[in-house]
């Protein structure tokens, strides 16, 4: 089969497991450090992600019907940790907590925009990003609760320390005020709309390339049954909750499609530096980033081919 006889998707998904691929071996051949994620994660997300999501905005009606994105943002982790709540009650103090972290919480802005934008365009990127609005409040101000809870029994201030958190984000920031704008449909000048979509083509092959830097395929064997454990709870219920809004939610195929994605995204990055913060296992948590990310991507390619 030629190149030009695959669909748009599968083109995007080679073409992105081509750019991960190139990260990952300009680690390996010292182009390219893993010290260097967090300048490049920097540079997508207080550059690259919030031009994206302005020129994402512009001129893009937000009907009410799409506030079921922003809603699922939230209730999907929300979910998630009740279900860790359930299957974790036997743990010790200190993994349970770890765990509990890890569970809510999708990488929209790394992970799911470059296949996004490749496949749907800005259209697509419109209901990712609302989604991911609803996540970030999950990923900045929950996670870091529930991490920061159980880190240590004398946590002073934590949620005024999450809501720190969730104000510095930048993407947060910037989804906000987009919207504002957007519903108050006021125009942005030329040069700013011009500008930010010149940057937004970056970001693409940054968030592949930093992917494809913390790509790393070693384990500790003492790890493989709390990996199973935490496997299990994770995309056992995303799963099920996908086979019910697949056969029950009657909202529209891109809504659909939106959702189904979501719920089987893999962790987001912050969780490392979240582990490192409150002294949990830092590579336990780096070995499920990377697990999460190619089950993901297997089950994104099934879902996008199978269903839509």
């Amino acid at each position: 089969m030629g190149w030009t006889a695959l669909s748009g998707f599968n083109q995007q998904f080679f073409i992105s497991i081509i750019i991960i691929g190139l990260g990952y071996i300009f680690k390996r051949t010292g182009l390219l450090k893993e010290t260097d994620g967090p300048t490049i994660s920097n540079i997508i997300f207080k550059l690259t992600l919030p031009a994206l999501i302005i020129v994402s905005f512009h001129d893009i009606e937000l009907e009410p019907s799409l506030m079921i994105l922003f809603l699922a943002g939230l209730g999907f982790g929300l979910i998630l940790v009740a279900a860790g709540f359930i299957f974790l009650k036997n743990e010790n103090h200190s993994i349970k907590g770890m765990l509990l972290m890890m569970l809510p919480g999708m990488n929209v802005g790394l992970f799911a925009f470059p296949l996004v934008e490749g496949i749907w365009g800005a259209e697509g990127i419109k209901y990712f990003a609302l989604l991911d609005s609803g996540n970030a409040i999950i990923i900045f101000g929950l996670t870091y609760l529930i991490g920061s809870f159980y880190a240590t029994k004398d946590q002073s201030r934590p949620v005024l320390t999450a809501a720190k958190k969730l104000t510095n984000s930048v993407p947060l920031m910037v989804y906000i005020l987009t919207i504002i704008i957007n519903l108050l449909n006021v125009q942005l000048p030329e040069i700013i709309f011009e500008t930010a979509s010149v940057i937004s083509l970056a970001n693409m092959p940054l968030s592949l390339l930093l992917l494809g830097l913390y790509l790393n395929f070693s384990f500790e064997r003492r790890h493989l049954n709390l990996l199973s454990k935490y496997l299990g709870i994770r995309y056992g219920v995303s799963l099920l909750l996908g086979l019910v809004i697949y056969l029950f939610l009657p909202v529209s195929e891109m809504i659909q499609a939106t959702l189904l994605i979501g719920l089987v995204l893999p962790v987001p990055f912050v969780l490392i530096p979240y582990a490192e913060e409150f002294k949990y296992d830092k590579s336990f948590i780096v070995l499920v980033t990377n697990v999460t990310m190619l089950i993901s991507f297997f089950l994104i390619w099934l879902l996008v081919n199978g269903l839509f």
